[in-house]
């Protein structure tokens, strides 16, 4: 169903705490749902929560007060296995993939489907690769299908984030949270990249949230833009009723 919540926040905050007890507030207030099958970019200055926010969504930072709820379930309220169990529905990657160094690459991506399989098939797949027409597609669509045997040490820093987008098309997720997908692309594989993620998430009718710098692939691609700044939602809207001010508001540094 196109419009069931997956995600939804509510009166979430997340504090972190430094020297001499002094709180910081990484999140406030964050009160918004997200639908399936919803294509999210999530901008904003650096250090403004945007991680913060991907990193909520899987559950990987549990909340100070409020909650947040994925399929309608409360992550922090269940058994730490039905919460691995759960968070095996979403597909997470960092801006800087994490690649063990030695491995093949078609290993490497293969390992996106591994949170949705059993402890000996993850092991028995990792020494006897399977599905090799699949990775070879993920791979081809990040313009790497000539890599499928190379070593993730032998890559580009590029190239090893091509990797880590074609783990996401071979996982069998719900949700996508890509944080800076784009980081270390030139403008025309960033783009490239980036139409193909949404082609895939369109036609498997997934939850694509991203968050990225570059706003035009923002505006250009996503059908809702959430702007974060200081912690808090600036502003959550379509591409159409985002002009040049808003932009530059959200972006502005105020001493």
């Amino acid at each position: 169903m196109r419009f069931k919540k997956i995600i939804k926040f509510q009166n979430f905050f997340l504090h972190y705490s430094k020297v001499q007890k002094e709180r910081v507030e990484a999140l406030s207030n964050i009160n918004i749902n997200i639908h399936s099958g919803e294509h999210v970019a999530v901008i904003g200055p650096s250090g403004s929560g945007k991680t913060s926010f991907l990193k909520s969504i899987v559950f990987a930072l549990r909340p100070s007060s409020g909650k947040l709820l994925f399929e309608d379930i409360d992550p922090w309220r269940i058994s730490a296995k039905k919460r691995h169990k759960l968070r095996a529905k979403i597909f997470i990657t960092s801006q800087v993939p994490h690649l063990p160094p030695r491995q093949k690459v078609l290993t490497a991506v293969f390992a996106g489907k591994l949170a949705g399989i059993n402890s000996f098939m993850s092991l028995f797949s990792l020494l006897y690769p399977q599905d090799l027409d699949r990775v070879k597609f993920a791979l081809e669509c990040f313009g790497l299908s000539e890599k499928l045997y190379e070593r993730v040490d032998r890559l580009s820093g590029g190239e090893r984030q091509r990797v880590s987008l074609a783990r996401a098309v071979l996982s069998e997720s719900k949700l996508w949270a890509i944080d800076e997908p784009l980081a270390s692309l030139d403008p025309t594989r960033a783009e490239e990249s980036l139409i193909n993620l949404k082609r895939i998430a369109s036609l498997r009718d997934l939850t694509f949230i991203a968050s990225l710098h570059q706003t035009n692939f923002a505006l250009m691609h996503f059908s809702r833009i959430i702007g974060i700044k200081k912690g808090k939602i600036y502003f959550d809207y379509p591409p159409s009723k985002i002009h040049d001010d808003l932009i530059k508001d959200l972006y502005s540094v105020q001493i």
